[in-house]
């Protein structure tokens, strides 16, 4: 991509991206992954909204009306995001290019965490490590961060999750906020990989895919490609016998796909690329923020 394009299309996402983290997200987040902060600083009298859940019964007790549990606001968090650069991320049938919208929500949640004062790092994966940008701060780490997104092209071509979640978690020794972004389109058993993953950090995963991926359009005879092994075939979509099959391949991967991540006690986005991402992650932090 030319310089002057790669410019005018990371402004484009930091503008519409920071936008939805100012000002819809902003509050959405900090509730979802700061909660209500963990350290006990001082009671005071209970004013007018304060939550009574913070209601100190025994302080309460003795003085014979009510106070509240005042905390410290909590530390800074470490957000990493996984982000799958392999070759599927480059189809797009219906609505954007997988990597166009796998951009604009890893821009969303970077511009989010440094709202809320946190570091922010990228790790690019595909069937290796590609690239590993460690946590900073700041609009012009954020911008790279986009520049990245939109620009890099990695040097393998197939996804492999358990080995960047292996990496991951030996690379990062404190505790993070990491999403997992991908198409989860992997022949890799990720289990025990995740599992130690979400026992050392607080993982979330975010599925990106196109509708495309999940069904057949029956339009004839038609030559699809792998897009991460290169392999080539021919396929009758006209067959109703071929297109449910392929519906119960796709039904299949998802079952194991959300079954692993249940198990291991990570939360799911799971996007089309013809939908509304803000809509989704929304969900994804009320959902968290309501526990």
């Amino acid at each position: 991509m030319e310089a002057n394009d790669l410019l005018k299309k990371v402004r484009k996402i930091e503008i519409k991206t920071r936008g939805l983290s100012q000002n819809i997200f902003a509050g959405e987040y900090h509730t979802a992954f700061k909660g209500r902060g963990m350290t006990f600083s001082e009671v005071r009298e209970y004013q007018y909204g304060d939550d009574i859940r913070d209601i100190d019964w025994n302080v309460t007790a003795r003085h014979n009306k009510p106070y509240v549990k005042v905390y410290e606001e909590e530390r800074e968090l470490t957000v990493m995001l996984l982000v799958d650069v392999s070759r599927s991320r480059l189809f797009g049938a219906v609505g954007e290019e997988k990597r166009q919208m796998i951009a604009e929500v890893a821009a969303t949640i970077a511009f989010s965490a440094i709202q809320n004062n946190d570091k922010i790092g990228v790790i690019f994966f595909s069937d290796k490590i590609e690239k590993f940008i460690p946590p900073k701060k700041g609009r012009k780490h954020i911008l790279f961060i986009i520049s990245q997104l939109l620009d890099f092209k990695p040097e393998s071509q197939g996804t492999d999750i358990a080995m960047v979640l292996r990496y991951f978690t030996d690379a990062l020794k404190k505790r993070t906020t990491t999403f997992l972004i991908s198409d989860f389109i992997d022949e890799h058993d990720y289990y025990t990989a995740l599992s130690v993953a979400s026992n050392k950090h607080d993982v979330i995963g975010v599925q990106i895919y196109d509708k495309r991926d999940e069904q057949l359009p029956n339009i004839g005879l038609v030559q699809v490609k792998d897009l991460e092994t290169g392999t080539m075939r021919w396929l009758n979509t006209s067959s109703a016998s071929v297109r449910k099959a392929y519906g119960k391949w796709w039904y299949d991967r998802q079952q194991s796909m959300t079954n692993t991540l249940n198990k291991c006690g990570v939360d799911l986005a799971s996007i089309a690329t013809n939908e509304d991402y803000v809509k989704s992650l929304m969900n994804l932090f009320q959902r968290r923020g309501t526990r």
